[in-house]
């Protein structure tokens, strides 16, 4: 079981971490929503929760809640940058079908 980082991506958040002054991590987690049932949610951590299962790569934390691996265990976040368009990128092997739009995913 594991949630991973690209370079790119614990970059990014070092950077980030560093203009806000404090980080813990990043928590990574699903909502229900969208056309095909899933989306991902980011959010910045500073302390983790008692159900929290936390990865490390390059030096940067990424928290998940236990009942989110079944939809998560395998994912990779990476940030890119193309033009105007930037974000985290996620390749999930968990991931059988999306919208067209990108927006949401199904396991």
């Amino acid at each position: 079981m594991s949630i991973s980082l690209t370079k790119a991506a614990a970059d990014h958040l070092k950077g980030f971490f560093a203009k806000r002054g404090k980080g813990g991590g990043l928590r990574l987690g699903v909502k229900t929503t969208g056309c095909s049932g899933l989306s991902y949610v980011v959010e910045i951590f500073d302390e983790t929760g008692p159900e929290d299962l936390v990865f490390e790569n390059h030096d940067v934390k990424v928290a998940i809640d236990r009942k989110n691996l079944v939809f998560l265990d395998g994912t990779e976040i990476d940030y890119y940058k193309e033009g105007l368009g930037e974000g985290f990128r996620f390749k999930n092997p968990n991931e059988k079908a999306s919208c067209g739009c990108g927006e949401s995913f199904s396991v």
